[in-house]
């Protein structure tokens, strides 16, 4: 008799999984990426002392004023 080999199947799903998640993970950060990019602006304003302004769009803002850190 035959013996039916599963490994090279299973791995073929593994890598397919994998490269749905990365697909879906690459479309999130683009669709958000300006959301992602204003918030950590945000709080490096906040750490350094500064003010943020706000962007027209989103992933535009950035930091302006004296910072408080010598």
């Amino acid at each position: 008799m035959i013996k039916n080999n599963q490994k090279g199947q299973t791995l073929v799903e593994y890598v397919l999984i994998i490269a749905l998640i990365t697909v879906i993970a690459v479309g999130l950060v683009k669709f958000l990426g300006g959301y992602l990019k204003d918030s950590m602006t945000k709080t490096a304003c906040n750490v350094a002392g500064k003010n943020y302004i706000e962007g027209s769009t989103a992933g535009e803002g950035y930091c302006e004023g004296d910072s408080l850190l010598p």
